[in-house]
């Protein structure tokens, strides 16, 4: 009689085991499974972010303090008083650390290979104007650090420095418009006549909207980072792989440096770190193919406010250029909030805000977050303003 042989129960297997060992990924969509290939470039791409923003983020962590140490040594440093509101003697050149980290970052990412890839003539031209115009913007900030310049000199170098701006490429002449679709205005015989004094006014508007909004510990840097992440990502996500290391680099410096500037902080972004910061922002919204509807979204808030603190003063016949405690946040401030809770309610408006340029990709709701930011914006500052002359 034949022996009948059990058969070897099936072990059930964990999930990892039911994975092919490919490099494959598999999502829940709408109750069905899909399967989707991580290619072997994007495992590159994934390296090169890790090794960019991961080498920025370290550089940081380890030059803030000598740059705080550097300060008090040579004296440049903040005393209690004024508009800020901290105590004892802070050190003011943060930005040292944030441009050195940035720049070795970005040193290393283009002798590695992994920036200038499939660059072109234009493309090495853009990012000379933004490593040159950045690197006379943070040394600008030098010099009114230690020298305090008068504001009729910094805006004169701003000027020239977004003239750098303009000689490399880093022009304000592709957009899009709700109505109108996109727009590129050197296709135009008169382009030049709009798009160079736009990129004039947009690097200056950057530079000084930054430095403005740099009033409350961590406050610039946060918003800074946010913008620097949202068009990383949007980079990644329409094939530019490469210029999407530039704001990585600017966000890992910007993250190692936090730590240090948050409140309270033992070493501020000073006038070298605010210029170069906002030269970067800028020259970052323009330089692959403008990006500066995601610019305008994330930094609706502090654009608004800087726009709204010009219209008062002349309003009030004082010179646009005249420090005060007029902005939004010295305003919540004085109303009793505390300074983290106010840098926490801004990091969460333009975060709110870079999302929705992510997620969103209707013109006519882009534009309509516009105008929602900018209407909050101003009905809260002119209700401060009024409840302040009360």
């Amino acid at each position: 009689m034949p022996v009948r042989m059990k058969p070897r129960p099936v072990q059930a297997q964990s999930r990892a085991e039911q994975l092919p060992k490919t490099s494959e990924v598999y999502s829940l969509s709408s109750c069905k499974i899909t399967k989707s290939k991580i290619t072997k470039s994007e495992i590159m791409y994934l390296r090169q972010y890790a090794f960019t923003f991961i080498t920025a983020l370290g550089l940081a962590l380890v030059c803030a303090p000598l740059a705080g140490h550097l300060g008090r040594r040579l004296g440049i440093v903040d005393r209690p008083g004024g508009r800020r509101g901290h105590k004892g003697t802070v050190p003011r050149l943060g930005g040292v650390a944030l441009f050195i980290s940035f720049a070795i970052t970005v040193g290393l990412a283009a002798w590695r290979g992994d920036l200038v890839a499939g660059y072109s003539a234009s493309d090495f031209t853009r990012l000379y104007g933004l490593l040159i115009g950045s690197s006379g913007a943070f040394i600008l900030g030098l010099l009114d650090d230690q020298l305090d310049l008068s504001p009729q000199s910094q805006f004169t170098f701003q000027f020239l420095l977004s003239l750098v701006a303009v000689a490399t490429l880093l022009w304000f002449e592709r957009f899009t418009l709700p109505l109108l679709g996109y727009v590129e205005l050197e296709s135009y015989p008169w382009g030049a006549w709009v798009y160079v004094p736009l990129t004039v006014m947009w690097i200056m508007g950057m530079m000084n909207t930054v430095n403005w909004l740099d009033g409350l510990d961590g406050l610039a840097g946060g918003v800074g980072a946010i913008l620097c992440l949202v068009l990383a990502v949007h980079m990644h996500r329409v094939g530019q792989p490469g210029v999407a290391l530039l704001p990585l680099a600017l966000l890992g410096a910007l993250l190692g440096f936090l730590p240090y500037n948050v409140a309270p902080s033992r070493v501020f972004l000073g006038s070298a770190g605010a210029f170069f910061l906002g030269y970067g922002l800028g020259g970052l919204g323009l330089i692959a193919g403008g990006r500066v509807a995601t610019v305008l979204l994330v930094m609706g808030l502090p654009i608004v406010d800087v726009a709204w603190q010009i219209f008062d003063r002349v309003r009030h016949r004082r010179s646009p250029a005249q420090a005060d405690r007029g902005h939004l946040h010295f305003r919540l401030l004085d109303l009793g909030l505390s300074e983290r809770a106010i840098v926490l309610l801004y990091w969460g408006f333009c975060a709110l805000f870079g999302l929705l340029a992510l997620v969103v990709s209707s013109r006519i709701y882009k534009l309509l977050a516009l105008v929602t930011i900018g209407a909050v914006v101003i009905i809260a500052l002119a209700f401060l303003s009024r409840e302040r002359t009360v």
